[in-house]
């Protein structure tokens, strides 16, 4: 047994931890700290490798989200067996971020050729239409003289891009690609100022900018009437196509429509971009996007908006990097300005999409991942999805940004084969929407103040007369023949002749009759309408004495005995003695 030494007594715990502390390897000490390292960037990046391991790499269950009395979901969705299977990331891929990093960065897209097709809009505006046909790809190569006639019946797929993106970003070229193997005509609505084109107006697309795509579809469908038209957009377009679906409702030719990654509520996106240090840096890259747009076309943005302020928030100095470069700066410098919002926020509330999806009437399939780092799932309208019988909300687990990457080899996005299974299914069943003309109808925004709106008084041919108030009404006539009502376009984007605007305006006119002989007939019957108005001031005055008598009844407790008081000491006064003294 070993002696004891008066010197280890008086040494401090301190020391004899440190000493027992430095007889520990470095290299354990390495890793220790890679372990702990791994640990935290783990749940930093949102990994969910252990997760799909445990899972048997299985992966996780689509959630779907939709009206319990929804045809779209019995008759189209129930048949589609990806929305209702599992979606597994690829493994090396298994982090939100790792997914949007690597589809911006590689992507892997197929090589795909467009045909170019320059549309000119109402306004003067110059967008890039980018045309992908199944000859191209089946033949290998591309063939000019290879058009679409008037009369093809092959569905066309309009798609819209994501923010700062284009035809040529890798996600669109694996979506065109992969519907263009199936048979369909691929054309990529690129934004103003995109896809190398010039800006040629004084507008600028913006989140909630739905004039282009209205007049796209409205020029698509005049030139291939019997086509039918789908739509798709991603991100920030898909944000744009729920607004266009929502503000024209019924009035629109658009058969079905589906939307990836939706950013839903842009107020709710500012706020969560810019909370955690991970998200600034999407905010920041979305950023340089905005702002060398900006720059491609300065001589414009100089000119309408404040091009000191977008040179001072793209400056790189660290103290501007982290706090001014953000996409909420370039808001307020650039799209407030020229897009006529009072603030940043006035254009969020406006341009969001979640406040139209409840008047969507076409087929329309929203896809977001829950574990998106740049659109979040708190702005996801739930509620309103589940209220709308012609919107399903398919809400995976993972995917990350507008990724969804699977295989081990990460050659194929998900969304991709479950948007292609979707439309192809919707194509073959009778629940595509068909067009109908809407009379006296115009883009009505949630947002619009209901001041000075109503209510207001509509007699109908009974003369029985009803409140009306400030809601929109519209007349339904009918499936829309081809080209009436449609702002005309040529094939070469020139304007209507003054014979067609001359057919155009007689077709309105015609279109209006009805309403104008329904005019002349209500207004021919005004003995009814008086006698109705007679009943209901004799109504009026039976409420007056009802209203009276509850008043005498309710308040009698109260007033009998005041009464009783005042009326008992003047009695005293007039009568005589000879009764005060019985």
């Amino acid at each position: 047994m070993d002696a004891f030494h008066p010197t280890q007594a008086s040494l401090s715990p301190y020391k004899l931890l440190f000493r027992a502390l430095s007889s520990i390897p470095i290299s354990h000490y390495f890793l220790a700290s890679l372990f702990c390292s791994l640990i935290f960037l783990y749940h930093f990046l949102e990994f969910h490798f252990l997760e799909d391991v445990f899972s048997g790499l299985r992966g996780s269950p689509v959630s779907l989200t939709f009206n319990s009395h929804s045809q779209i979901y019995e008759g189209v969705v129930s048949k589609c067996r990806i929305l209702h299977g599992r979606y597994l990331a690829t493994p090396w891929l298994s982090s939100p971020h790792f997914q949007t990093a690597f589809l911006n960065f590689f992507g892997r897209p197929p090589v795909v050729n467009y045909r170019r097709q320059i549309f000119r809009a109402s306004d003067g505006g110059s967008l890039a239409l980018d045309w992908l046909l199944p000859s191209d790809v089946l033949r290998g190569a591309f063939h000019a003289n290879n058009a679409i006639s008037k009369d093809d019946t092959t569905p066309i797929v309009v798609v819209i891009p994501g923010l700062t993106s284009d035809s040529t970003s890798a996600y669109i070229k694996h979506f065109a690609f992969n519907m263009v193997k199936r048979g369909w005509n691929i054309v990529v609505s690129n934004h103003r100022g995109l896809g190398g084109i010039s800006i040629t107006s004084d507008c600028f697309y913006n989140a909630g900018w739905t004039e282009d795509i209205r007049e796209v579809i409205a020029h698509l469908h005049h030139e291939y009437p019997v086509a039918p038209l789908f739509a798709v957009g991603t991100s920030i377009g898909a944000n744009i196509l729920v607004k266009y679906l929502g503000e024209d409702g019924e009035n629109i030719p658009v058969a079905g429509a589906v939307a990836i990654c939706n950013p839903w509520d842009l107020l709710i996106g500012d706020r969560f971009i810019s909370r955690r240090l991970l998200q600034k840096f999407y905010d920041m890259a979305l950023a340089s996007g905005l702002q060398g747009y900006a720059q491609l076309h300065q001589p414009r943005y100089s000119r309408l908006a404040d091009w000191e302020g977008i040179k001072r928030f793209s400056s790189l100095q660290l103290d501007h990097l982290l706090y001014s470069r953000s996409i909420r700066d370039f808001d307020t410098y650039a799209t407030c300005l020229v897009g006529k919002f009072e603030t940043a926020d006035t254009y969020y509330r406006r341009c969001s999409s979640a406040s139209f999806v409840g008047n969507v009437a076409v087929p329309l399939l929203c896809v977001s991942a829950l574990d998106d780092p740049v659109c979040t799932r708190e702005a996801i309208p739930w509620d309103e999805c589940r209220a709308n019988k012609n919107v399903i909300l398919a809400t995976p687990q993972h995917g990350g940004h507008l990724a969804f990457f699977e295989g081990i080899a990460a050659t194929s996005l998900w969304w991709v084969r479950a948007v292609d299974e979707f439309l192809s299914v919707l194509h073959s069943s009778p629940f595509m929407h068909k067009q109908k003309k809407i009379l006296n109808s115009s883009p009505h925004s949630s947002l619009e103040s209901a001041i000075d709106q109503g209510p207001y008084v509509n007699f109908a041919e009974d003369g029985m007369v009803a409140a009306m108030g400030n809601e929109q009404t519209s007349t339904v006539v009918g499936p829309l023949s081809e080209g009436q009502n449609i702002h005309d376009k040529s094939s070469d984007n020139e304007m209507a002749s003054d014979s067609e605007q001359d057919e155009r305006m007689t077709t309105e006119n015609s279109a209006l009759a009805p309403n104008i002989a329904q005019t002349s007939k209500l207004a021919a019957k005004p003995s009814s309408i008086r006698k109705c108005l007679e009943k209901l001031s004799q109504h009026n005055r039976i409420s007056m004495w009802l209203m009276a008598y509850i008043a005498i009844t309710t308040s009698w407790p109260l007033v009998g005995p005041a009464l009783q008081f005042v009326f008992k000491n003047k009695f005293k006064s007039v009568l005589p003695a000879a009764l005060h003294g019985r």
